[in-house]
This record gives structure tokens, C-alpha cells and sequence, in this order.
């Protein structure tokens, strides 16, 4: 009997401290803000930065990575380089292809003078030749020759006219490999499309990419967006660029303002069964707050993705923001 009671006494401070934890935790999430007004919702969220995927078009040996995670790269900064052996000799062999098909054309412009000339030659000739047979002093003969000369001259015109025409589709042709083939080298160097933070770094230097495979991963820090769930009923009044205040979880003490980016047309999780208004009010719907990239633009050094925080969204646009939830910047 002696050694129960202190037991009991343990067991109820053990409770005890339970209950307090589980009160500690419920005020730190749902009861640490004053009430709000009926025209604000809170809701929990994630910060989530706009991803970019520097994939190689080719398949290759990476010769070169020019970047490390975390590294802050700006827009057209080289990430990596393929080996371009194979295609810079194919440019060599592209070009010389040019430079046959160039002189096959230049021999064609000279043909097709020639052609022309012997044509006007056969044209004056036989005018000649016409006006002679009129006044008798050529005969019959002569001038059938005069006109079978023409008709070969322009026959053999429109042989040269028509080489011309192929000596300058071949031109073309070998000018369009050299350009695709110098795209194709191009494309052995991956650039940063945009400024960005490196994320991952996937691939080192001597593996093989495939065709479409990534080489790095980057994020914008002027594309930041937290990411929330709303139920049915809120998200039927929330409109596009709808203000919204952010309060993050490592800074509590500052407020970052946020508007209203995309709503999901449908609910992201669903009861099996819809039928009753209680059970649509379980509707849940993505919606992502969009922060000013002016703002993140200033401090894109502390930009980071995976935060987590509390979204305050003004669903009545007439309801003006508490005096704790005005815009709070470092």
C-alpha cells in the first residue's frame, strides 16, 4: 500500500506532462494566432522553388562539369561539355561538301552563259538568215538548218538552266547539313537557361549521358511559391491574385506578402463518397501563392525550397489584414 501511492503519484505526472505537451502543441499550431477575422483563412504550407532541368539533346561522353550544388549560376552560364570530336570533323566534311558544291555551281553559272550565248547567236542567225530567204538570196535549205540550230540552242538552254537549278539545291543542301551540324556542336555545351541555384549535380565528368538525360538540376529564386490545401468551401470564394500572407516556420517575425497564383480545377484528395454537403466540405484543393520576384530577387541568397510555414489567404477581398499580419520584411 505504501509503494502504490507513489506510483499513482508518478503515473499522474507523467499524464499530466502529456497533456500539457499535446496543449503546448495544439497552441503552437492552432492556437498561437489571435482569431481571425471571418474573410481570412489560415492553412499550413511549403515553400516550393520553380525546378530547372539542364538535359543534354545529344548522347555523349561529358568531357567537363563546370558547376557544384549550391553554386549560384547566372543565365547562359556553361553547366557542362560533350565530347565533340566526331561532330567537329563531321563540320570539316560538311564544309568541304560546300565548297565542291560551290564550284559545281559556279561551273553551272558558266554553262548556262554559254547556253545563252549560243541561244542569241542561234536567234540572230536565223533572223538573218529569214530575211536573205525572203529576198531569194538564201535557200530553203540554209534556213531549215538556221531553225534546227535554234531549237538545239534551246534545248541546250534548258539543260544548263536546269543544272543550275540542281547545282543550287545541292548548294543549299550542303549548307543546311554544315548548319545542322554546327547546331549539334552547340548543343554539346549546356548552358543555365535562366539564374538559378544548382540543386543537383547528376553527372560527372567521363560518364555517359543519354539523349534527353540531365545533367543538373537548378532552381529559379525568383520563382518561389508556397504551396497549400484548401477545402471546397473556402476555395469557391478565393479569386486569382487574391492577397495572401506568409509566416515562416525559421522566421516567425517577419510577415512576406503573397498573391494567389493557381487554383486546382479539381480536389487533390477525395472521399470515396461525395454525396452529402458534409462530406464535400472534405474536398481538398491545391492552391499555390505565388511571392513578388521583385522581393525575391533581393533576397535570393536566402531563397530556399522544403520551408515549411503558415499561409494566411484573404478570401473576402473587402477584409482588411490584421495589424500582426501587415507586411514585416528584414
Amino acid at each position: 500500500m505504501g509503494m502504490a501511492a507513489p506510483r499513482r503519484i508518478w503515473l499522474w505526472g507523467v499524464l499530466v506532462a502529456v497533456l500539457a505537451g499535446g496543449g503546448y502543441l495544439a497552441w503552437r499550431h492552432y492556437g498561437a494566432d489571435p482569431a481571425l477575422p471571418p474573410g481570412i483563412a489560415r492553412v499550413n504550407g511549403r515553400i516550393e522553388a520553380e525546378q530547372i532541368d539542364i538535359a543534354s539533346k545529344l548522347a555523349g561522353r561529358v568531357t567537363e562539369v563546370l558547376v557544384e550544388e549550391g553554386q549560384m549560376v547566372p543565365a547562359g552560364a556553361v553547366v557542362a561539355r560533350l565530347d565533340a570530336a566526331t561532330l567537329r570533323a563531321q563540320l570539316r566534311a560538311a564544309e568541304a561538301q560546300v565548297r565542291e558544291a560551290e564550284q559545281a555551281r559556279a561551273a553551272a553559272d558558266a554553262e548556262l552563259l554559254r547556253a545563252r550565248s549560243a541561244r542569241n547567236l542561234a536567234q540572230s542567225e536565223l533572223a538573218r538568215t529569214e530575211a536573205l530567204h525572203r529576198r531569194g538570196y538564201a535557200p530553203t535549205e540554209q534556213l531549215d538548218q538556221r531553225r534546227s540550230s535554234l531549237e538545239v540552242a534551246e534545248a541546250t538552254l534548258a539543260t544548263a538552266e536546269a543544272g543550275q537549278r540542281r547545282a543550287q539545291a545541292t548548294l543549299e543542301a550542303t549548307e543546311a547539313n554544315v548548319a545542322e551540324v554546327r547546331t549539334q556542336l552547340d548543343d554539346t555545351v549546356l548552358t543555365a537557361p535562366r539564374a538559378g541555384r544548382v540543386l543537383y549535380r547528376l553527372l560527372r565528368t567521363g560518364e555517359v549521358v543519354a539523349a534527353g538525360g540531365r545533367v543538373a538540376t537548378l532552381i529559379d529564386p525568383t520563382d518561389v511559391s508556397m504551396i497549400v490545401f484548401l477545402p471546397a468551401s473556402q476555395v469557391g470564394r478565393l479569386a486569382y491574385g487574391a492577397e495572401a500572407r506568409l509566416v515562416l516556420d525559421p522566421v516567425p517575425q517577419y510577415v512576406v506578402p503573397a498573391t494567389v497564383s493557381f487554383i486546382a480545377p479539381e480536389a487533390q484528395f477525395t472521399p470515396r463518397q461525395v454525396e452529402t454537403a458534409q462530406e464535400r466540405e472534405n474536398l481538398m484543393f491545391r492552391v499555390k501563392l505565388r511571392l513578388p520576384p521583385e522581393l525575391l530577387q533581393t533576397y535570393a541568397d536566402r531563397v530556399k525550397g522544403g520551408v515549411r510555414g503558415v499561409a494566411y489567404l484573404r478570401i473576402d477581398p473587402s477584409q482588411p489584414w490584421p495589424e500582426d499580419l501587415q507586411v514585416k520584411l528584414p
